[in-house]
């Protein structure tokens, strides 16, 4: 069975960034088949991993929303309805060498999420036995996951910045991955973006206060940042990068 690492962190964090650094890490190690989901609705995964995606599964149930409304049917003949969806909720699955990428992206319209979210769920658990590692980048809760996406999961990461009121949104995303019972041995926290001087001792203090396990502390990197600001796969810094070479010390010392 695949080992599950789910993210979580709320935005502007640089959750993705080490998401996708963390999959870069895992296929470095050899640690592959690995299957890359983005569960956030405001999907840049395929960004920082430097991978041209053509479909989200919201996009194609969109597609296929508003050819029906149209009355205008796709279905080849001789194909059920669901023979129909399952094929072309396969082409939302973005093949690499290492590594492959299912977006879940989102549809218009009230109540659309959640029935996306539905179909990315049962697009993982078709997926899944295909894997050694899954790795999903959430939004900033654990709601994903709640409404069952993953069968389990293995580890949680929950990154913040570095600032005390970062730790404690970081704190109460530690306290739902409690509630939900998700099975995982471990629930780490990652500070990012810290000044030189290191995190202040409110902060530290903070994630004692919050119960959090740190797993470490990354520098804010102007390397990183102009890449990110040129829109470059950030996953893509070079190895002698000062914070790619500290998350990956992070990485060694986790049991991933």
């Amino acid at each position: 069975m695949a080992k599950t690492i789910a993210l979580a962190g709320k935005g502007g964090v640089g959750k993705t960034t080490i998401c996708g650094m963390l999959i870069k890490y895992l296929a470095e190690h050899n640690k592959k088949p690995i299957l890359a989901v983005d569960a956030d609705a405001n999907e840049n995964l395929n960004e920082v991993l430097g991978m041209e995606i053509e479909d989200t599964l919201g996009s194609i149930r969109e597609e296929m929303a508003q050819a029906e409304l149209a009355k205008n049917n796709p279905i080849p003949l001789g194909m059920t309805k669901q023979e129909y969806a399952e094929m072309k909720f396969a082409d939302a699955l973005s093949e690499g060498d290492d590594y492959d990428l299912l977006v879940m992206g989102r549809t218009q319209g009230k109540g659309c999420y959640c029935f996306v979210n539905g179909i990315l769920s049962s697009q993982v658990a078709k997926y899944a036995g295909n894997y050694k590692y899954i790795v999903v980048d959430n939004e900033a809760g654990m709601e994903h996951i709640s409404r069952g996406v993953l069968p389990r999961v293995d580890t949680v990461i929950i990154v913040s910045d570095c600032s005390r009121r970062g730790v404690m949104t970081a704190g109460r995303i530690y306290d739902l991955a409690k509630e939900l019972d998700l099975g995982a041995k471990e629930i780490k926290l990652i500070i990012n973006r810290a000044p030189a001087s290191g995190a202040s001792e409110t902060v530290l203090e903070t994630v004692k206060e919050c119960g959090m396990d740190l797993a470490g502390i990354l520098p804010h990197d102007e390397e990183l940042f102009e890449y990110d600001g040129e829109g470059k796969p950030t996953a893509e810094l070079p190895k002698e990068n000062h914070f790619k070479a500290e998350l990956y010390k992070l990485f060694d010392s986790m049991n991933l």
